[in-house]
């Protein structure tokens, strides 16, 4: 559709309507889609410098920035605004990045920046797929080179069925969550988390999404002969030919002997020699040159990996000699911390992550303040990547999107294995700390928290492994590598990450560096790893066969019950004074959710018990005809006022104090005597009336001597 300048396209995606739009709003950006998807919206835009710069890298950001006011929420907090970006945010930003990232031309350097503003949310309606559309269509419509579009959604499976973007009911029932992205003619990038399904059905599942995806590519192809502008002219980095002949004639021989050197750090030593020696002779040959000094760099690095890719793809020859489908040597122990809840240490080659699992209270749960309909989470999972992992002295910074997004991973493999809260009312976090780093961290610290969650006694439902496959692809040669390390990842086409049990997959992420792979490399890469994570699986077991009987002594041991829910007030109290006082006498830490179940959790068993018994005590109802032993609480004219259960008294009437004529109350009792009293009557008013009388009949004792003090 056309009104003026601006332009709209329209389709059905998955029964609600996708609308992109764009020529009303942002119109100083080099490219801006507005799209509504349902009833979320969401405006994308791209920025383009129109001169590249001086760098080795591509310098593209994307931004998923979230507003609260999309869901009709304002910020908490003293500040009331929008701060640093949440985890979840960090998260849609790498899902958009990953799969255009690659489609950008070879040698492009001009900066490229990409914000997706979330500006309205149906939760029915993912708001990261909406970005992902909006911003291949922002790029595509716009002057900035890129070889798409590319088409993103979600796939989920109900009852045996696909479904393609589920609704939030839908996603309660489904046992696949898999977002996939690619362009019509192959995939870019999978990411997905499952209840231990076989790798043929997730095969099944991202090849129904990619079909769904060449619809939403052919839409963007219509707006983008509505609306698209000529792409800029560009200067792409290309290497000066006479540098790159000079260069491989002095170098190559020596730095492919280097490569074939097995062992990390030597192969890493003698390769660093070779460059110094070779830019230090280039340095007097090219002297005041610095551009063609920058080359000699490049060419040493793409020597290197040209021969890397050719031993891989032709010679069928690895870096450290493994073969194709070997894994590195594993070892596996547990219990290496004794103070924390439980511990697992995984090694595999030079990669080594140590995971620790601390057990808290429900109320240790984290609050999230997002956009999203779940507002709290008991299960974390953290990823930290110290420098010392790769033998380097930089800096110590908070977590980077890397490892906010490693974590996640982790997290997703885990969470699928991780009891109910019904079956065990805890808190849980992991910490996985990379201690070795030589390729695939992310799923090394999936064994390690894996093993340390069994050291702490969770009951998971089945232990789960990590495996990374790799890609090496040279024009009709190809080779699938299982467990890839870290010169195979960092020049290679593929990271193929791959977590399950021995009955299935619990995560899957994919990215791709090329432009896309077919269903025979992802079938072949997905029974690759499978091989891989068996293997795993049985070094993982001999380690710790099955999750510890018995929580660690230090960890919270949590006592749960049910009280009537219009008990929660009198527990609680009036501005938290009983709940406080029972938490000051016990040392306990008390949770009440709204259904009534209280959780008390102490590392003192007795404390918990004795905190039991104070909650029992304040919700036990009186019962008519019930005897109770209370405490006289005052006395007055006409009676005594006894406690006969926490916070609850009843009248003991003058007349009802003994069996003989009393004159004064004092005579009988004293305020803190103890003495034991039946409920004779509740009125309407919810009074209680008590007789010590009737007591001392039915016992066939005398009028005053029947009194109990404190103490006694």
């Amino acid at each position: 559709m056309e009104s003026g300048n601006v332009k709209q396209v329209k389709m059905d995606l998955a029964g609600r309507p996708l609308t992109l739009e764009t020529g009303r709003l942002a119109k100083q950006a080099n490219g801006a889609v507005f799209v509504r998807y349902g009833e979320t919206v969401v405006l994308s835009t791209v920025t383009a410098s129109t001169e590249p710069k001086d760098l080795d890298f591509f310098p593209l950001t994307v931004n998923y920035e979230e507003r609260l006011y999309s869901v009709g929420k304002i910020p908490g907090g003293f500040i009331k605004r929008e701060g640093r970006p949440s985890e979840k945010a960090i998260l849609a930003s790498r899902l958009t990045d990953r799969p255009i990232r690659p489609l950008f031309p070879e040698g492009f350097r001009n900066d490229v920046q990409i914000v997706s503003l979330v500006m309205s949310v149906d939760q029915d309606c993912s708001p990261e797929i909406a970005a992902m559309i909006g911003t291949s269509a922002a790029l595509a419509i716009s002057d900035v080179p890129f070889d798409g579009p590319i088409g993103g959604v979600i796939v989920g499976r109900v009852d045996g069925q696909f479904i393609i973007n589920p609704t939030v009911e839908q996603e309660d029932k489904s046992d696949i969550y898999l977002v996939v992205a690619g362009t019509k003619d192959a995939i870019m990038m999978v990411e997905a988390e499952a209840n231990e399904v076989p790798e043929e059905d997730m095969l099944e599942a991202i090849m129904f999404g990619h079909e769904e995806i060449k619809k939403i590519v052919a839409l963007q192809e219509e707006f983008v002969g509505l609306a698209g502008r000529e792409k800029m002219e560009v200067k792409l980095h290309q290497v000066d030919a006479e540098v790159n002949a000079a260069v491989r004639a002095y170098a190559s021989e020596r730095l492919i002997a280097a490569v074939k050197i097995q062992e990390k750090h030597e192969r890493s030593d003698a390769i660093s020699a070779i460059n110094e020696e070779t830019t230090a002779h280039f340095a007097d040959v090219y002297a005041g040159d610095a551009a063609k000094l920058k080359d000699v760099k490049e060419v040493l690095y793409d020597i290197v990996k040209e021969e890397v890719r050719r031993l891989i793809t032709v010679d069928k020859v690895r870096p450290d000699g493994r073969k194709i489908d070997e894994i590195r040597p594993i070892d596996c122990d547990v219990a290496i911390l004794p103070r924390t809840h439980g511990s697992g240490l995984f090694t595999r080659g030079q990669t080594q992550a140590l995971s620790v699992c601390t057990l808290g209270a429900l109320g240790d749960e984290q609050i999230l303040d997002g956009l999203d309909l779940e507002d709290r989470k008991r299960f974390m999972h953290h990823y930290n990547f110290p420098p010392f992992s790769v033998g380097e002295a930089r800096p110590l910074r908070p977590p980077g999107r890397r490892e906010i997004g490693h974590g996640a991973l982790g997290e997703r493999a885990l969470s699928k294995v991780i009891p109910s809260e019904e079956k065990f009312p805890y808190t849980i976090r992991l910490v996985s700390e990379c201690l070795e780093s030589n390729g695939s961290t992310s799923q090394a610290s999936i064994c390690a928290s894996t093993m340390a969650l069994m050291d702490a006694g969770v009951p998971i439902k089945a232990p789960v492994a990590g495996i990374a496959m790799g890609l090496i692809k040279n024009d009709e040669h190809y080779t699938v590598l299982t467990d890839i390390q870290g010169m195979e990842d960092h020049l290679g086409d593929m990271d193929f990450k791959v977590a399950g049990t021995a009955e299935g997959v619990t995560a899957i992420q994919m990215d791709i560096k090329i432009d896309g792979i077919n269903r025979s490399i992802l079938s072949e890469a997905l029974a690759q790893a499978k091989e891989g994570r068996m293997f795993i699986l049985n070094k993982m077991l001999a380690a710790i066969s099955e999750p510890r009987k018995q929580l660690s002594p230090y960890a919270p041991k949590i006592t749960v019950m049910q009280i009537n829910p219009d008990k929660i007030r009198d527990v609680i109290g009036a501005g938290g004074k009983v709940i406080n006082k029972i938490i000051e006498e016990t040392g306990v830490k008390i949770d009440i959710e709204q259904d009534g179940r209280v959780f008390i959790a102490s590392p003192n068993a007795e404390a918990n018990d004795k905190a039991k018994a104070i909650i029992e005590g304040i919700v036990k109802e009186v019962v008519v005809g019930e005897i109770y032993l209370g405490k006289v609480k005052r006395v007055e004219k006409f009676g005594a006022f006894v406690e006969i259960l926490p916070g609850k008294e009843g009248l003991v009437h003058i007349s009802q104090l003994s069996t003989e004529r009393v004159a004064k109350t004092e005579d009988v009792v004293a305020i803190g005597d103890s003495i034991t009293v039946k409920v004779t009557e509740i009125d309407q008013q919810g009074r209680v009336n008590l007789s010590r009388k009737a007591v001392l009949v039915a016992e066939g004792g005398a009028a005053s001597d029947g009194k109990t003090t404190v103490g006694q």
